[in-house]
């Protein structure tokens, strides 16, 4: 499994702070030492760990140079977390000195030897913050809704990862994408499988065997600051989630 991956789809919706907080929770409870990055800025990964986002050291204060990454990390019951809150909304304008797709990977590399494993929660958005989670990351999950216009977020991110491989980070992986909210039993979800499938090979990767089902848990697990592996462990997501760890570690 690599260290570093970022969850990333830029559609919104889609299940990725779920994918990463329920990976994180997974994690933390086999004993890893995790990471969480938040690079959404709403703000959701560190929102749904119990923290007061609006009042706390974000990683927009590392990558301004304003606080040292040590500073900003904030222990939680699921992990490390490195937080962000709506001023990181203002990226594309402010990050703009040369070198500025570099800025999470230098900041990571400070302390990436304190874990087994960081996790990166991406915006819904391909813009400088996405960028900067592509060319820290060592592998990309891609989570997705079993529905038709999800298609299409998919297909625009192969040209943002290519580009990203040509010029920032060669080693790039795209580990698979990851059907979410998922039912057999409905048709167009076995519809859209097939036709992620086809998607999939042009990014040469795979849809990922295990697919996450639906339930109320993930919904209620963040009013409670929990992901949903703590919040409701014997819930079919937290199995499925723990079935996905054990493939991505195959």
């Amino acid at each position: 499994m690599k260290k570093i991956i970022a969850i990333t789809n830029q559609k919104g919706g889609v299940g990725k702070t779920t994918t990463a907080l329920s990976l994180i929770g997974a994690l933390n409870q086999r004993g890893y030492r995790t990471l969480g990055v938040d690079l959404d800025p709403q703000g959701s990964l560190g929102f749904s760990t119990g923290l007061d986002i609006e009042d706390i050291i974000t990683v927009y204060d590392v990558l301004k140079g304003k606080h040292t990454i040590q500073e900003a990390i904030v222990e939680t019951e699921l992990g490390d977390m490195l937080p962000s809150n709506i001023l990181l909304s203002t990226a594309e304008l402010e990050f703009n000195v040369p070198g500025r797709e570099y800025l999470l990977k230098t900041q990571l590399d400070l302390v990436k030897d304190n874990y087994d494993y960081i996790i990166i929660d991406t915006p819904p958005a391909l813009n400088v913050l996405t960028v900067n989670a592509y060319v820290a990351a060592e592998g990309l999950i891609i989570p997705m809704a079993p529905e038709i216009l999800s298609l299409l977020g998919i297909s625009q991110i192969r040209e943002t990862v290519e580009t990203v491989r040509r010029y920032y980070n060669p080693n790039l992986e795209v580990l698979g994408i990851l059907l979410n909210r998922y039912s057999l039993r409905l048709v167009l979800n076995r519809e859209v499988e097939e036709m992620t499938r086809s998607i999939a090979k042009k990014l040469n990767t795979k849809v990922f065997h295990t697919k996450i089902r639906t339930s109320v848990a993930v919904a209620e697990s963040p009013a409670h600051g929990e992901s949903v592996m703590t919040y409701a462990p014997h819930s079919k997501p937290a199995l499925d989630f723990n079935a996905l760890l054990d493939e991505l570690m195959r």
